[in-house]
């Protein structure tokens, strides 16, 4: 049974990995037409605000297309003709920059690979002279020493060689030829080879061939472009009927997120770039740089690629500036103005225009840069942006695309409860203390409790209940939650006998944990007795777990305000602590965490407590479980004089009923 259910997953498996290489081989075996029908698509998204301008001024859908059509390639062609013209210049300005690179690369030798040499060799001539004491004392004894014997064989009586010895000299071989006369190493004869000129056709012809490329794609692109603007209301209509006229406000949702909020995107990270290219060639031109107007258009062509796209200018300006300028003045004016123009349009222009965010992870895109620059090139490396938050903006309202929402999008993969547990799960307080404090920035300890640490509570409950989390993960969550909570509500533990009583401390939950921290700092009842009538609020928990951890937060969350609150348990009311006067204690929290038993049997302890504090003012605390009910009979308890629902609720009745008594 078990392979037969196994069965379609595996056939689902195959049936994606299929098809996610069929689209691989599309994008990549199709890109002459498929980049071609992006620029339309893209560009067709950054001039629709002017198409809708035209067509508020009065003209016609097909005039207002082709009139925004034609400033367009005006635009495009004008820069193109611009950035040609310093192309060319600056190539021919390349010769009279070789002095000043040759000059500055002697330099950086000079003080690199020559210094590195030098030591090299300081290095070894030091090792050569500690070896040469060594290398004398192990020689061995030279053969011509005094003790050689003079009758050794081969050597005469006064120590020459023996003749006898000596072999004879072989005679030359007659020949009847002369011998042949060398090879003659003279230097060849230079040659030297001219091409005949190239006829005016010929150039045309070599001009046209060079171009040729660019301008059939520039062609199919403003083609593509203008039946894309044309047949807008038809695509969507299509797009609308393929996706299913049953679900239309779905649907119009993905048009108007992709069509709108996209098109704002673009037309302002348009500007922003096109900004960036004016400061650039403005500033570029008073520090003297030639070719300002490459460099600066460069540069805003090259800040579509996120990150980097900038830098790269940057450097080859810097690099220019170097073969220029004969000091290093020029680079760090050139280095300095483009961090200065960056800094600006991306910390202050661009939050005020769209945000620090694309709606893409950091990740996302430097992924998506190199995947289609691997698949299309160097356009693919412009245009990755665009197209990965095109395919974010479906997968967020497509649900058979949610998979690219969540790999490629900066929403939170988890909800804040669930990395609470998930880091819980893992020991790493570290984190979850710097998110809570972050968090705390701009909320309050109550609203954290209620919206982070409760439900993460609830998810480890539910994990107990299944029974699918060990004993040292629930001792890692448990010591987790310890360590958060006393670092974030107004002061660190100083519980230094660290892990004493293993055995108690393993029975004692989260809760009775923090509460017995508190009693080590302040005392066993928890502050003085001897207090002014109506100042203590006691908080008592129900019982369970979860209620001693909701009851210990409560009781931070108002001591927090400068309130005097205290931590009971239904224990404590069995023998209460002596009360030196009389009244003191003015309101009573009863803090039910999670609907069950526990509540029901919260009439005793109602009663119990209206017996005791007659004059005080019962508030029953009854938080949701893992869903939330508004309105349930859960969530009041009998004999309470009034309710709350959360923990947020409980602060504010307490703070409006001292002001209350303020003003009285």
């Amino acid at each position: 049974m078990s392979e037969e259910s196994s069965l379609p997953k595996l056939r689902d498996r195959a049936l994606g990995i299929v098809a996610t290489g069929t689209i691989l081989a599309i994008l990549y075996f199709g890109r002459e037409v498929l980049v071609p029908i992006t620029l339309a698509v893209i560009l067709s998204l950054l001039i629709s605000p002017l198409v809708r301008a035209l067509r508020r001024l009065g003209l016609g859908p097909t005039s207002s297309v082709l009139a925004a059509v034609l400033v367009l390639t005006v635009a495009l062609g004008a820069v193109a003709s611009v950035i040609g013209v310093q192309v060319a210049h600056m190539v021919k300005s390349l010769p009279q920059y070789e002095r000043t690179i040759r000059h500055k690369l002697y330099k950086v030798n000079e003080l690199t690979v020559d210094r590195l040499a030098a030591f090299t060799s300081q290095t070894e001539r030091l090792v050569g002279e500690s070896r040469e004491p060594r290398a004398a004392s192990e020689a061995p004894p030279s053969s011509l020493t005094p003790g050689t014997p003079a009758d050794a064989p081969g050597t005469a009586a006064d120590g020459s060689p023996d003749a006898a010895t000596q072999p004879a000299p072989v005679p030359a071989p007659l020949s009847a030829s002369p011998p042949a006369r060398p090879y003659s190493s003279a230097a060849p004869i230079p040659v030297e080879v001219h091409q005949p000129p190239l006829s005016p056709l010929q150039v045309v012809e070599r001009v046209l061939g060079s171009m040729w490329v660019p301008l059939e794609t520039a062609g199919i692109v403003i083609v593509v472009l203008i039946f894309v603007l044309l047949e807008r209301e038809s695509v969507r209509d299509r797009f609308i009927r393929l996706a299913g006229p049953a679900d239309l406000r779905a649907t119009t949702l993905v048009l108007n997120d992709a069509g709108e909020r996209l098109s704002r995107f673009f037309v302002s990270q348009f500007a922003v770039n096109l900004g960036v290219g004016l400061a650039l060639w403005l500033g570029l031109a008073l520090i003297g740089l030639p070719h300002a107007t490459l460099w600066a258009a460069l540069a805003a062509v090259l800040r579509f690629v996120p990150y980097v796209g900038v830098w790269i200018a940057a450097v080859i300006s810097a690099a220019l500036a170097a073969a220029v300028d004969p000091g290093w003045t020029l680079v760090l004016l050139t280095l300095g103005l483009f961090t200065v123009v960056e800094l600006i349009a991306g910390q202050l222009v661009e939050p005020q225009l769209y945000g620090h965010s694309t709606g893409l992870s950091p990740l996302s895109v430097v992924v998506a840069a190199i995947f289609w620059s691997w698949i299309w090139g160097p356009v693919g490396l412009v245009v990755s942006t665009p197209l990965t938050l095109c395919l974010v903006v479906m997968g967020r309202h497509v649900k058979a695309l949610r998979l690219l929402d969540i790999l490629l999008g900066d929403s939170q993969a988890l909800t804040m409860p669930e990395r609470f547990y998930q880091r819980a799960l893992s020991a790493d307080s570290d984190e979850l203390i710097a998110n809570a404090r972050a968090y705390l920035k701009h909320d309050s300890l109550a609203a954290y409790s209620d919206f982070v640490l409760m439900p993460a509570l609830r998810l480890a409950a539910f994990d107990l209940e299944r029974r699918t989390i060990t004993r040292e993960q629930q001792l890692k969550v448990r010591q987790t939650i310890v360590t958060v909570i006393a670092a974030i509500s107004g002061g660190r533990s100083r519980f230094t006998r660290r892990r004493h009583a293993m055995s108690m401390l393993d029975q004692m939950n989260a809760g009775r944990q923090l509460r017995q921290q508190r009693e080590q700092l302040i005392g066993r009842w928890q502050g003085p007795l001897a207090v002014p009538p109506g100042s203590i609020m006691l908080c008592l928990s129900m019982g369970s777990m979860s209620d001693d951890l909701a009851t210990e937060l409560l009781v931070r969350i108002l001591r927090d305000k400068q309130i005097d609150a205290r931590h009971v348990s239904v224990e404590d009311l069995k023998a209460p602590p002596p009360e030196a006067v009389p009244g003191s204690v003015s309101m009573v929290f009863v803090v039910s965490s999670t609907p069950g038993d526990e509540r029901q049997a919260a009439g005793a302890a109602v009663e119990q407590l209206r017996a005791r504090f007659a004059h005080a003012l019962l508030i029953g605390v009854c938080l949701p479980g893992l869903v939330l009910q508004q309105g349930s009979s859960d969530s009041i308890l009998p004999g309470t004089d009034k309710s709350a629902s959360s923990l947020v609720d409980a602060l504010q009745i307490c703070v409006d009923w001292l002001e209350e008594r303020t003003k009285t």
